[in-house]
């Protein structure tokens, strides 16, 4: 089973580079987020053999987990919606936490990476399509939030993450990806965090930075587990 990974793992960076080509951006212009969720360390391990060092984890439990039973080199990201009492441990393995959605929660993770001695870096979570069911800023609130940040000491926000509506379109792909990069260049912030595996291509062309890609590499999760 982990050939298979590698494999997939080795075409999903094939096709994030034809991606990158193809809107005529850099070679190095969009990093892969493999997302591990749910899967055991020994995938994850068959995966950094082959080259990857940055993984996406969407539970603190299972972060912290799997940061003690791996390579010290990783660098984790915290993709998953963030739990006020779990920011401590959050803080504590994560490089990277995509989901930051409010302002009280960011000056949480400022104030407990103080007492931890840690500095942090944070992407603001923003709901560009509007959808009721789906966590993150409005964009004018993302906007306001960043400039805020600007004074933080312990943690420092870099740019934006958001999710495409389930099933949604070409269009409406494009309209949500364009959006939020359209914010980061408006509030001169270079990191964009948005794509996955059904539409990491047409994030990419939109100006994607960060895409965060799990079952095109692992294969599809059991949630019952």
């Amino acid at each position: 089973m982990s050939d298979y990974r590698i494999e997939q793992y080795n075409e999903v960076k094939k096709e994030i580079a034809s991606a990158l080509a193809s809107a005529g951006r850099a070679p190095d212009g969009a990093e892969l987020i493999a997302v591990s969720k749910t899967f055991p360390a020994s995938d994850i391990l068959a995966v950094y053999n082959a080259g990857q060092r940055r993984f996406g984890e969407s539970k603190a439990d299972e972060l912290a987990a799997k940061a003690a039973a791996l390579p010290g080199d990783i660098e984790w990201h915290f993709i998953g919606h963030l739990q006020s009492n779990k920011v401590r441990s959050v803080v504590a393995h994560a490089h990277v936490i995509h989901s930051v959605d409010s302002a009280k929660l960011l000056e949480r993770i400022e104030r407990i990476a103080g007492e931890e001695h840690v500095q942090v870096e944070a992407l603001l979570e923003v709901n560009i399509s509007g959808e009721a069911s789906k966590f993150g800023l409005t964009p004018e609130a993302a906007e306001e939030l960043a400039r805020q940040s600007i004074g933080m000491h312990n943690v420092k926000v870099t740019g934006f993450m958001t999710m495409a509506p389930e099933g949604a379109g070409e269009d409406e792909l494009i309209r949500v990806f364009s959006g939020l990069k359209k914010l980061a260049d408006r509030c001169g912030l270079g990191k964009v965090s948005m794509g996955m595996s059904g539409d990491f291509k047409t994030a990419i062309a939109c100006g994607a930075t960060l895409v965060r890609i799990g079952t095109a590499i692992f294969g599809k999760r059991d949630y019952s587990k």
